[in-house]
């Protein structure tokens, strides 16, 4: 097992830091040294910072979002970058609007696990013994786009992530089109007939870059709806100015939302805490 996701896009991260040249920081509280990306000044702004709504959407034309306290769930996932592919089963657990985690495996082994905060990722690589505790604008920096818990959230359970941009709809057949504008950011939300998002367009105009979101297999559950798979492309420029298409297949094999309260396992190896 030479690879291993934390959570779909942030996949892109760790490739991202076994090719890149790398530097010891300390981080306040949490361990002693993290292996890290030597990171750029600047943070892509490909997802746009929150924004005040001057208008709102009629109901009849917004986005169904999934109500839920706490989900669990068991996913395939498929990675393919270039000719480099690879498949992970990945385990989920939510505390909606706080805390994301993951456990990736490969043929019945845990490889690593995740924990996303509303401010941090953490994340334990078993294999390689590395463990990084990063911001959202470091993730954001290496991966070629700005992203942060709301957005991860969204992937997993299909909810529109920017719920008061300025917007526009356009009906399209059956499907309606809610397009927002964010100054160098444009979006586009694809509603189905059954008021669930569809599909998500990102778009950076002045590089270029997009993240692309569709939503397939809506199910009932709970009596509620839920899409039981997902891909995500990202086609961005690389730091040698070459664009770079992923594409990251999600599969639901089970997916459960419960009232009650879930654990998030998270340990570390002594080495890694102050002593």
């Amino acid at each position: 097992m030479t690879r291993f996701v934390l959570l779909f896009m942030v996949f892109v991260f760790v490739q991202a830091c076994k090719s890149s040249s790398v530097v010891q920081v300390a981080q306040e509280n949490q361990v002693d040294t993290v292996r890290v990306v030597s990171l750029p000044d600047s943070v892509p702004q490909l997802i746009p910072e929150p924004i005040v709504a001057t208008e709102e959407q009629d109901s009849k034309e917004s986005v169904e979002d999934l109500a839920f306290t706490y989900l669990k769930a068991k996913s395939r996932v498929a990675w393919k970058s270039g000719n480099n592919t690879d498949n992970y089963s990945v385990d989920i657990r939510v505390k909606k609007d706080s805390i994301i985690w993951v456990n990736i495996s490969q043929a019945g082994l845990t490889g690593a696990t995740g924990l996303f905060s509303q401010d941090r990722v953490q994340f334990y690589q078993k294999i390689s013994g590395e463990y990084y505790n990063l911001t959202y604008d470091s993730l954001s920096t290496v991966m070629g786009f700005r992203i942060d818990y709301r957005m991860l959230q969204s992937l997993i359970v299909g909810n529109q992530p920017f719920k008061k941009n300025n917007s526009r709809v356009i009906r399209e057949n059956e499907n309606i089109i809610i397009k927002q504008d964010s100054g160098r950011i444009k979006i586009d939300n694809m509603v189905g007939p059954n008021r669930k998002l569809k599909k998500l367009l990102v778009r950076d105009e002045p590089s270029s870059n997009k993240l692309t979101l569709d939503f397939e297999e809506f199910t009932n559950l709970n009596q509620v709806i839920f899409p039981f798979s997902s891909q995500i492309t990202l086609d961005v420029k690389n730091k040698e100015d070459k664009r770079v298409t992923t594409v990251i297949q999600i599969k639901y094999s089970k997916v459960e939302l419960l009232e009650t309260p879930l654990e998030f396992p998270f340990r570390l190896p002594a080495k890694f805490l102050k002593k």
